[in-house]
């Protein structure tokens, strides 16, 4: 009679290891929280005891784990990443990505029973602007909920992974002082949004540090849209100082702003330099390319695909709001202000 081999267990590679069976498990549930030596330890030894983890073997007869990525309005270049990056992190914990689009009207009382139903874990809610009802609806379905850029910040306590955006538009607005500008100007996103908020924070603090004051209309609001850049950019460029540089809440509002400088016979960046916010495809391939702050948008979508799965989980979360850090990428769209920027060809305000 043929004895079967004993199945390597987790003890047996976390005692190989000289580490616990949690951190093995997290090696094995992609968690972030394990040093890179240790995981690369842990991974080799896995594979050296064969190791084969029982229950996805046996439980494919019933449906795998899904997350809801939800978006309330139209896909673009900065949802991409975002889908990337949670894709990427359910790959590697086996973990499927629904992504829908549901606005904000069509989120009834049936809706969260709707999401359980279809078999999610948890819901994603990305850019998304969450009432009191609607998060009572999911918290009586017992769905967990990340939100990703909330643009309301309501009372309930809602775990969201966000960017340093007020030190993204500190960074931005210190690039264009240093090369000279003065009449800096903002066109951002919905006024009440937290994200478009600290970005304006940020454009304001660097402005005030230096003692440069923002004129009246200076500041633009829209949906963080190409169509918003190129409204924004002709309001601003049509007025009778008009600023010699713009600071966008986004790359796709940018695009639109560079339209409206095209549209008066101005250049990019001899007549106007531009900043963006993102740091998405389309900034790279602008012409020029776009000077931008970059958002880890990958990276968050990761961390709130691991960080849903934890709540999904019933484990509690460091904290219920996570801010990854911006960077400034200094491409093509700046320049130093020349001296005949006040009178630039072309330009119907001036």
């Amino acid at each position: 009679m043929q004895v079967s081999p004993r199945r390597t267990t987790l003890a047996t590679v976390a005692a190989s290891a000289g580490v616990s069976v949690a951190t093995v498990s997290k090696v094995l549930n992609g968690r972030s929280d394990v040093a890179p030596a240790t995981r690369s330890l842990v991974q080799s030894l896995l594979r050296q005891h064969d190791y084969v983890a029982p229950s996805p073997r046996r439980a494919e007869a019933t449906p795998s784990a899904t997350i809801e990525v939800q978006f309330d309005t139209d896909l673009n270049a900065y949802s991409s990443e975002i889908i990337q990056g949670a894709v990427e992190a359910g790959a590697e914990v086996g973990v499927g990505v629904v992504v829908s689009i549901r606005k904000d009207t069509d989120r009834t009382a049936a809706w969260a029973r709707d999401l359980v139903a279809a078999g999610r874990q948890a819901l994603i809610a990305v850019t998304s602007e969450l009432t009191s009802g609607q998060l009572a609806a999911l918290s009586r379905a017992r769905l967990p909920l990340v939100v990703i850029d909330p643009l309301n910040l309501p009372r309930a306590r809602v775990t969201s992974v966000g960017s340093t955006n007020f030190a993204g538009g500190l960074a931005a607005t210190h690039h264009l002082l240093s090369l000279g500008h003065r009449r800096i100007a903002y066109i951002g996103g919905p006024a009440t949004a937290a994200c478009n908020q600290a970005r304006l924070h940020g454009y304001r603090a660097a402005m005030e540090s230096e003692g440069v004051p923002v004129p009246p209309g200076y500041v633009q609001t829209g949906h963080f849209r190409y169509p918003d850049g190129v409204a924004g950019g002709a309001t601003l460029l049509d007025l009778p100082e008009a600023p010699t540089a713009i600071f966008a809440g986004s790359d796709e509002t940018a695009l639109g702003v560079i339209e409206a400088a095209r549209a008066r016979g101005l250049r990019i960046p001899e007549d106007l330099s531009l900043v963006g916010f993102d740091d998405t495809q389309i900034a790279r391939m602008a012409s020029p390319p776009l000077t931008t702050v970059r958002q880890p948008l990958r990276e968050m979508g990761r961390v709130a695909l691991r960080t849903a799965m934890r709540l999904a989980a019933g484990e509690q979360v460091d904290s219920h709001h996570v801010e990854l850090a911006t960077e400034l990428v200094v491409r093509g769209s700046t320049a130093p202000a020349s001296a005949t920027s006040g009178g630039r060809p072309g330009h119907r305000g001036a």
